[in-house]
């Protein structure tokens, strides 16, 4: 985590990865809750990253996620939220998760609606919140 945030150039990437580290560190129990996933092709090609911002008490866990530029709009998003969401519901403790997106990135909401995620009529630093619960993803599967 050190290295992605020394060697980024997004300062909102640098931020957020310092933000999870922080997270990381004061609470080496939920680590995996904290990791960057990296995205890649089967061919090992790098397409973006994904994360989680810790697993709150109430078992709410929000994620994260990017995709290089050069490999949007080709279902790469969709398919990695899919896959995390599935993994975040197989801890029991896990009642929801939440996302938000800047108010104009409309790409980024589409993913999260074919996920199952429905806005929840709130505002964070990012943008529109949306969330999944649970029962929603259980009924998706």
């Amino acid at each position: 985590m050190e290295a992605m945030i020394a060697s980024g150039q997004d300062a909102e990437l640098k931020k957020a990865y310092t933000e999870m580290l922080e997270g990381c560190l004061r609470r080496p129990d939920q680590w995996d809750w904290y990791a960057a996933w990296m995205i890649e092709k089967t061919d090992g090609t790098h397409i973006g990253d994904l994360c989680f911002k810790g697993l709150r008490e109430d078992g709410i866990a929000e994620i994260g996620y990017g995709i290089l530029e050069a490999y949007q709009g080709q279902g790469y998003a969709t398919e990695a939220v899919r896959a995390a969401c599935r993994w975040a519901f197989g801890y029991e403790e896990v009642k929801s998760l939440e996302a938000e997106t800047d108010v104009g990135n409309t790409a980024s909401q589409r993913v999260l609606k074919k996920c199952g995620f429905r806005p929840d009529g709130t505002f964070g630093d990012e943008g529109p919140r949306f969330a999944l619960s649970r029962t929603v993803a259980s009924d998706k599967d």
